[in-house]
């Protein structure tokens, strides 16, 4: 097959500004090149990297982007403008992946050269669904974001697909293994430095749990971008953050850059002992794959109570769950905390639990689960 995978107009590929969704489809690109398909990917232009780009089977193509910005209107309109410009340079091909909002809904119609459509739903959808109706296929990342996709338009019921974001099983897997043992316990988050991320609610709960008396040492670490243009809440947001919490928790929390080659990124992880995710996004996550990547490091996850986590925790048995919209989520929140912090045989029990759900999240097999989607759009009518 001729396969195009489409990325979004404000980051790179190679992910060398972060972004998960780049690195998940540059790797699923390489497995698919290797199973003997034609692969193009399409990005955003970046300096030192060539416009045009062949390396065997996987060709990049790099077109002029655009900055993300903190306005969803503008954001969206970026988005048409970067589909309009896609759309004309797309090569014909079998399937086109769409990481975009827009260019989904209508490049059948005005580029059906360019081969049927599937379109990635990695956040939860906010109505576009019902202007998919041309779509062919739709990846959604978690069975909560299917579930509002068949709401927003039932017609796509049969086309849509979950589709767990993958994550490198055995690097991470390896990291875990190189954690120090003993010492100091670190509790971490990594992922946009965002409002929406909760992390408020984490800092607050460290600073209850700086009252707790009996508790083994224990440090926060926060990593991730923080400017808008890579997603972040902005320079002003952290440094409200610092400035705010700096009296309580002092040298126990610390803001960390992020950390894009991806086996420093393993390695961040498997210094984890409890790692927490209390997005507030009701409207927003998918599935992200920063807890995965945790679990598969030997983390004991802790995420907020999102519809999107039904897939991939059991509260008690692989990880902990807190309600983010109770008025007592804070303190829900620090005593989930404290309680893993002061057992280590639960803490480890947990650990080796969620590590074994995170297996299932190994490349390989997503990358079989798409070629066998893409394999049966592809047959003539009749046949599929």
């Amino acid at each position: 097959m001729k396969i195009t995978i489409v990325m979004g107009f404000f980051l790179p590929v190679p992910a060398l500004a972060g972004g998960a969704t780049e690195k998940i489809w540059l790797r699923l690109a390489g497995l698919m090149t290797a199973a003997g398909h034609d692969v193009t990917v399409v990005s955003r232009r970046w300096p030192g990297l060539p416009d045009h780009e062949t390396s065997g089977r996987l060709t990049h193509l790099r077109l002029p982007g655009m900055g993300h910005t903190r306005s969803l209107p503008c954001n969206l309109m970026l988005d048409l403008l970067w589909g309009l410009r896609v759309a004309r340079a797309l090569p014909p091909g079998d399937i086109v992946v769409c990481n975009t909002v827009s260019l989904p809904a209508w490049l059948r119609r005005v580029k059906p050269a360019a081969g049927r459509v599937a379109v990635v739903l990695g956040r939860m959808p906010k109505g576009q669904n019902r202007v998919y109706g041309n779509v062919d296929l739709v990846l959604a990342t978690s069975e909560a974001v299917a579930t509002k996709a068949r709401a927003e338009n039932p017609r796509l019921a049969d086309r849509i697909l979950v589709f767990p974001n993958p994550i490198d099983w055995p690097l991470h897997a390896g990291a875990a293994a190189q954690a120090a043992a003993g010492g100091t316990l670190t509790i971490g988050y990594v992922g946009r430095i965002h409002p929406e991320k909760g992390l408020e609610q984490l800092l607050d709960a460290a600073v209850a749990l700086v009252a707790r008396p009996g508790l083994p040492p224990w440090r926060l670490v926060l990593t991730g971008p923080v400017s808008v243009a890579q997603g972040g809440g902005g320079e002003a947001y952290r440094d409200a953050l610092v400035a705010r919490y700096a009296q309580s928790l002092g040298s126990r929390v610390t803001f960390e850059a992020p950390v894009f080659d991806a086996g420093l990124l393993a390695r961040r992880y498997g210094e984890l002992d409890i790692f927490c995710y209390p997005s507030l996004a009701a409207q927003g996550e998918g599935l992200s794959i920063a807890p995965i990547e945790a679990m598969a490091a030997g983390a004991v996850p802790v995420v907020s109570r999102l519809d999107c986590y039904r897939d991939l925790l059991v509260p008690g048995e692989n990880g902990c769950q807190f309600d983010q919209t109770r008025p007592e989520a804070t303190a829900e929140l620090a005593e989930i905390l404290a309680g893993l912090l002061a057992d280590p045989a639960r803490r480890h029990a947990l650990a080796r639990r969620a590590q074994a759900t995170a297996r299932h999240h190994d490349y390989a097999a997503t990358a079989d689960l798409l070629l066998g989607a893409f394999a049966a759009l592809t047959k003539p009518r009749a046949a599929r």
